[in-house]
């Protein structure tokens, strides 16, 4: 276990991995590095090796004691652990009964950044439907409160508990919201045929979440996107025209950041935007050069997985590291790839040319 005490800050968490320090740092660090762009402060990062997780609690009711125990040397400052994996919904309520501390898992943390950034209709619909669908199974009552009254007739309408209100609300509620979606899905649709229609190619700038996707497009097109060093900063697609040396035009695409474990469900709710790297004719895959080369090599097999998913493997690709002013091991990157820094502007006059050739 290792503590990083920051006892003056607010939204205080304990972030939790199962596994030796080892084993979990570069994982943990993106954690920390969500929790960050969530709003919150990293108080602690606890480890737990273990062969597999405990069913109940997932870690085990002694390192459970043991961090609470640490959550009360803070008097109350912590309000929330923060799991590394996926939690089943009996676990989270196992955990805040023996943590007595709320408890979130890596999906719900990045649930709660989407819906922070999400700023256009569709992105809002396509986060909250992923939240909705996310948070369903996840109600557990405590208590004789939320307790089932029984099934059968006379259970349901106004005798059904609160819990299964809820949960009847949030079906309803899903519904609501994926009819919404199909028709805003629609007029995408209806856009982007009008771009197959034409014989304008398109772009899509795809990568891992921070790697400066944003920061390209602004450099290539004067888009005037928000520029911000957090994970997730874009959520909703941004396409502006980038007009070539040749006097060629290309429809470049600003697309939401990839993660690893980024869930399936999170991937099928916002399967509308990603449609536009399935429909691109070309791909610039945006890499972050000043990453060593082992957590290099874990992002660029993340992408390469979500775009084989996204039957984009295939496509012509440009392979683009970004951010060479910052580069630590740059002779472990090939030959082949285009090293640019979208900041100052390094690199780019050779991109552009790239483009030519494909456009």
């Amino acid at each position: 276990m290792r503590y990083e005490t920051k006892i003056e800050k607010k939204n205080l968490a304990v972030l939790v991995a199962l596994g030796s320090e080892a084993e979990t740092e570069a994982s943990l660090d993106e954690l920390e590095r969500l929790l960050e762009t969530s709003g919150g402060e990293c108080a602690a990062k606890i480890t737990q090796a273990r062969e597999k997780p405990d069913p109940k609690t997932f870690i085990g009711k002694g390192k459970c004691e043991e961090i609470k125990e640490f959550i009360k040397t803070y008097d109350d400052d912590i309000e929330l652990v923060v799991f590394d994996d996926e939690l089943s919904p009996s676990q989270i309520a196992n955990l805040e009964d023996a943590i007595d501390c709320r408890v979130i898992d890596r999906t719900m943390l990045i649930l709660d950044i989407f819906a922070l950034h999400a700023v256009t209709a569709e992105g809002k619909l396509q986060v909250e439907i992923a939240c909705l669908k996310y948070s369903a199974p996840r109600l557990v009552g405590k208590g004789t409160q939320l307790s089932r009254l029984g099934g059968g007739i006379g259970t349901r309408g106004p005798g059904e508990t609160k819990l299964e209100t809820d949960r009847r609300h949030l079906q309803r509620r899903i519904s609501s919201l994926e009819a919404k979606l199909r028709e805003v899905e629609k007029q995408r649709s209806t856009m982007r045929s009008r771009r197959l229609k034409s014989t304008t190619k398109t772009v899509a700038i795809v990568g891992y979440t921070n790697a400066g996707k944003s920061t390209l497009l602004n450099k290539l097109t004067d888009a005037g996107i928000l520029e911000e060093d957090k994970l997730f900063a874009t959520l909703d697609p941004t396409t502006r025209r980038l007009n070539l040396p040749s006097g060629k035009t290309l429809m470049l695409t600003d697309t939401v950041g990839f993660i690893n474990r980024l869930p399936h469900h999170l991937v099928k709710a916002f399967k509308s935007t990603l449609d536009e790297v399935r429909f691109s004719d070309i791909i610039i895959h945006l890499c972050d050069a000043s990453d060593d080369a082992d957590t290099r090599m874990m992002k660029n097999e993340v992408t390469a997985k979500l775009l084989e998913e996204l039957d984009a493997a295939a496509k012509p690709t440009l392979e683009v590291y970004n951010k060479c002013d910052k580069l630590v091991d740059g002779d472990l990157i090939g030959s082949d790839c285009i090293m640019i820094s979208a900041r100052t502007g390094k690199g780019i006059t050779k991109l552009v040319e790239r483009l030519e050739e494909l456009a």
